[in-house]
C-alpha cells in the first residue's frame, strides 16, 4: 500500500477478547495502527475525533450495540469500512444490509481475520483517491443516509453452512435457486447448500430486481443461471441449471417462464 497502513478502530466490551483482536490486527503488515473502544458510545467518541479506514466491532454490546452503531456510521459522508466480529451469527443479515465487508464468528482464526484485513485493504485502495476527511466534515445529514438494503447494497450474503457450523459469504449472482425450508430458506449454489433465516416471499420481493423469479410455491430461481426449461407430463416443467440440477416449475408458470427465457 502507498499509505502508512490501515488505521483501524477495534470495538468490544469484553476486554480479553478486545486485547486478542487488537494483538492479531497489529501483526498484519497492512495494518498501520489499531485503537480500542470498550463499547459503542466509546467508539463514537473516538470517531468524533479521528478518521479510520475500518472499524472491527462486536455485535452484542450494552447500550449501543454493533448493528445500531453501524447504522450511525452509514450516516457519515465517508464512513469507515465495517467488519463485524461476534460470537453469534444472528446479526449477519443486518450486518450485510449495512454493506459490511465481512462477518467473523468468534473464535476468529488468524486466517479469517487476515482475509477481512485484505478485503479492507482492497476496498480502501479501490476508493476514489481523496484526502481523508476531518471529523468536522465526516458527518452527513441523517436524512440523506441510504436505507439498509436499498439499491447499491452489497451483493454478498451471510448464510449458515451447517456441515461446517459456520457463517459463509456467497454472492447473490452465484445462487441457482432458493427453496422454502421451514423457518429458513435453503440457498443453493454450484458449491453447496446453505440456510438463510428469511421467508421465500421476502426473497421473491427483494431479489426480483436481480433476475430472481418465483417458479413454484417452494422455489425462487435465478434465471441468469438457468440453461433449459424441460417440459414434463401434465403440463408442468423442470428448470435446469448449468450443473445439471433441476427444480419443478408450476404449470401456471410454464408459459410465462418459457417466454422470459426466450427473450
Amino acid at each position: 500500500m502507498s499509505t502508512p497502513g490501515l488505521r483501524i478502530l477495534a470495538v468490544d466490551d469484553e476486554r480479553t477478547q478486545l486485547e486478542d483482536l487488537v494483538r492479531l490486527l497489529r501483526s498484519f503488515p497492512a495494518v498501520g495502527s489499531v485503537e480500542c473502544a470498550s463499547d459503542g458510545h466509546d467508539a463514537l467518541v473516538k470517531l468524533a475525533g479521528a478518521a479510520y479506514d475500518a472499524i472491527f466491532l462486536d455485535v452484542r454490546m450494552p447500550n449501543l450495540d454493533g448493528i445500531e452503531l453501524g447504522r450511525v456510521l452509514r450516516r457519515f459522508a465517508a464512513p469507515p469500512q465495517l467488519v463485524f466480529v461476534s460470537a453469534y451469527d444472528s446479526g449477519a443479515v443486518d450486518a450485510f444490509e449495512l454493506r459490511a465487508l465481512d462477518y467473523l464468528v468468534k473464535p476468529v482464526s488468524r486466517r479469517r481475520l487476515e482475509e477481512a484485513v485484505d478485503r479492507v485493504s482492497s476496498a480502501v485502495e479501490s476508493a476514489a483517491p481523496v484526502a481523508r476527511p476531518s471529523p468536522a466534515v465526516a458527518r452527513a445529514d441523517p436524512a440523506s443516509a441510504e436505507e439498509p438494503g436499498a439499491a447499491g447494497a452489497s451483493d454478498m450474503l451471510a448464510v449458515a453452512s451447517l456441515p461446517a457450523g459456520s457463517t459463509r459469504l456467497v454472492s447473490r449472482s452465484s445462487i441457482l435457486y432458493a427453496q422454502s425450508h421451514g423457518d429458513f430458506v435453503r440457498i443453493v449454489t454450484p458449491d453447496g447448500r446453505y440456510l438463510l433465516r428469511n421467508t421465500l416471499s421476502e426473497i421473491e420481493r427483494r431479489w426480483a430486481p436481480h433476475g430472481f423469479v418465483r417458479v413454484h410455491r417452494q422455489y425462487v430461481a435465478n434465471l441468469a443461471r438457468a440453461t433449459e426449461l424441460r417440459p414434463q407430463l401434465g403440463g408442468g416443467a423442470e428448470l435446469v441449471f448449468g450443473d445439471g440440477q433441476a427444480i419443478p416449475v408450476a404449470r401456471r408458470q410454464t408459459s410465462e417462464l418459457s417466454r422470459r427465457l426466450r427473450a
